[in-house]
């Protein structure tokens, strides 16, 4: 015999199949499934069941691993699962499990890695039973399913390995356990948020020597945050966001987490001053605070906090100048985020340093003076929002900001007020611009024709200034634009063919056609809604409070893709046309305070999603359709 035929021999002599215990267990955990996945073709086959898909064996044919994440499998976990005495890891996430995790399984012996997350599991985590052998269990993901009720203390208890535990987006409630670390010295990751858990945080967490994140937020936890939990030094991620805590920032005991790389306790009723001792996180990169009652000026010291990344301050109470923060020593900054405190002063030139700078947010401070053309120095800006401060000479602004060439929005409404929109037709610049808000400015003149040279243009706001003139024809050249509001100005004339020629009010948005990762930070428009990206922008046409004249074009049934049309208060006349029937996505529809006539067409009634229809205040007749 060949020396390779002989060696083949040999060493399927030493290998085992799969016990016939392993075999059966696998198929009554088969047989509970409702959807498989299209593994029964590989499991039901009569092979050695240790080559069956998703499934490793040791020496000993002993099942080791089931790995069959993302397989679309629907139906129930099998106790059975419980009873394969050498299995090391469980990975059956992201699937359609549902109904409850088997204590079997969660109480075997050998298992030492534990994933079930992106499952519709349910109900509550049941106790060991306490002659429960003690568990190898080390990884604990069960994220992301509809788990109730409070958390299992002898689950813990039990564990005594654990390294990781992913509890995170269920419904669990009551108290966070106190034993994590008393059980599980080694632990190093808890993640516990978007639940609903309750009560105040564990200063026993702060007895967790090897934690290095905590996350906790989107619960209902009160209290403070103990003293003792910044004894937990290891920590490099907290995150404790959206509670109902209370309470300040001690300034002799934040500096003892100086491993701290991420920092979350935005939305938490947090007061009082950012701390000196924040400088001593020299590893630092995001800092989030943002939606509290925190107060005071910025502390110096934050200059010292190189590595920073992410400053997110918004809605707080801050004041003072930004003079006193050398933000020239952030070299790695690109968010910085402080709208909607008391900020005065200029932008110090320190700011346009930060070359790495990729989203400014300044609005709805008490900033002033004019734009420096240092902020030309920012090749990377993409995000920049100046609304509601005090700035002066736009045209100056608009003029230094079209070399940012990559920015993608420009928010700077509630500024420059009663100045003239710029008409300099030799404007350009702004090629990549994808938002542009100039609204509530009270600005003069007509909408300028730089504008049509803005060809990736999706978000054209222009309300509430004192805009005259016509709606010009070039207006469907921006083929790209979706949401118009030039609300309340001054314009007149028709409603331009034009307008009804808009290829992105035609048909739906796609993902293809959303450029939206440059949106890293929430969009407020001055209807006061607020959304996460511009994939989140609805269709809008709003055309309301102007003087516009004629009639409401035949054709506007073509702008099929429209969440909102308003054309109300004007001056508008004839028939509402039968073709709006077409535009079947509307949930918004104002046509009242105009000098329509005519019946209300009938077919309006098949517009299902509408949530707000206004036709009063005009000349019409007949009965509102249903």
């Amino acid at each position: 015999m060949p020396l390779f035929g002989l060696a083949l021999m040999l060493l399927l002599s030493l290998s085992s199949s799969c016990t016939e215990l392993a075999e059966s267990s696998l198929l009554q955990f088969l047989a509970g499934l409702s959807r498989d996945g299209g593994i029964t073709m590989s499991w039901r086959n009569g092979r050695d069941c240790c080559t069956w898909e998703g499934i490793t064996c040791n020496a000993d044919g002993e099942v080791t691993e089931v790995a069959l994440a993302s397989r679309g499998l629907e139906g129930h976990v099998s106790p059975s699962l419980g009873s394969l005495k050498g299995m090391l890891r469980l990975n059956l996430s992201d699937n359609s499990l549902s109904g409850s995790l088997p204590l079997e399984v969660i109480s075997s012996s050998s298992m030492v890695s534990l994933d079930v997350s992106f499952n519709r599991l349910g109900g509550s985590l049941l106790e060991l039973p306490s002659s429960t052998p003690g568990q190898h269990l080390q990884v604990l993901n069960i994220s992301s399913n509809f788990f109730t009720g409070s958390f299992a203390l002898t689950t813990w208890e039990k564990a005594k390995n654990l390294v990781a535990l992913n509890a995170s987006n269920n419904s669990f409630s009551g108290p966070v356990p106190s034993s994590f670390c008393t059980s599980s010295a080694s632990l190093a990751v808890l993640d516990l948020s978007h639940n609903q858990f309750s009560g105040h945080i564990p200063p026993e967490l702060g007895n967790c020597f090897a934690l290095t994140v905590l996350k906790a937020g989107y619960n209902k936890i009160t209290g403070t945050i103990p003293d003792e939990l910044f004894d937990a030094t290891s920590l490099r991620y907290l995150s404790v966001s959206n509670n109902g805590l209370e309470g300040t920032l001690d300034d002799a005991q934040i500096h003892k987490l100086s491993n701290l790389i991420f920092l979350d306790l935005a939305m938490t009723g947090l007061s009082g001053k950012i701390p000196d001792s924040i400088g001593q996180l020299k590893r630092l990169e995001e800092l989030h605070l943002e939606h509290n009652s925190m107060s005071g000026e910025l502390p110096t010291s934050l200059s010292k906090c190189a590595s920073l990344t992410t400053i997110s301050l918004r809605g707080n109470k801050f004041r003072g100048e930004l003079t006193n923060i050398n933000f020239s020593t952030l070299s790695n900054l690109k968010t910085l985020d402080l709208c909607s405190n008391n900020f005065t002063g200029t932008i110090p030139e320190s700011i346009y340093s930060c070359r790495n700078l990729t989203v400014l947010r300044l609005s709805v401070n008490k900033f002033h003076g004019q734009l420096s053309k240092g902020i030309e120095n920012l090749k990377f800006l993409t995000f920049l929002s100046l609304t509601h401060n005090n700035f002066r000479n736009i045209t100056n602004t608009l003029h230094i900001l079209k070399g940012s060439r990559n920015l993608k929005a420009l928010l700077i409404g509630v500024n420059f007020r009663h100045e003239v929109m710029p008409q300099d037709e030799t404007m350009d610049g702004f090629e990549n611009l994808q938002v542009l808000g100039i609204h509530n400015f009270s600005l003069t003149g007509n909408l300028p024709i730089w504008l049509s040279k803005l060809t990736n243009l999706k978000v054209l706001l222009l309300s509430n200034n004192r805009l005259t003139g016509p709606i010009p024809p070039w207006i469907n050249t921006l083929h790209t634009l979706f949401y118009i509001d030039i609300s309340n100005n001054s314009l007149t004339g028709e409603i331009p063919g034009a307008l009804m020629e808009m290829p992105m009010m035609q048909q739906e948005k796609t993902m293809a056609y959303l450029d939206i990762k440059y949106f890293e930070v929430p969009i407020y428009l001055p209807s006061a809604y607020q959304y996460r990206s511009i994939n989140a922008l609805p269709q809008v046409l709003n055309l309301s409070s102007n003087n516009l004249t004629g009639i409401i074009p035949l054709n506007i049934g073509q702008l099929g893709a429209l969440d909102s049309l308003d054309l109300s208060l004007n001056n508008l006349s004839g028939e509402i046309p039968q073709s709006i029937s077409n535009l079947t996505d509307l949930m918004v529809l104002d046509l009242s305070n105009n000098h329509l006539t005519g019946p209300i067409p009938t077919a309006l009634g098949r517009l299902n999603f509408l949530s707000k229809f206004n036709v009063s205040n005009n000349d019409l007749e007949g009965p509102i359709p249903v």
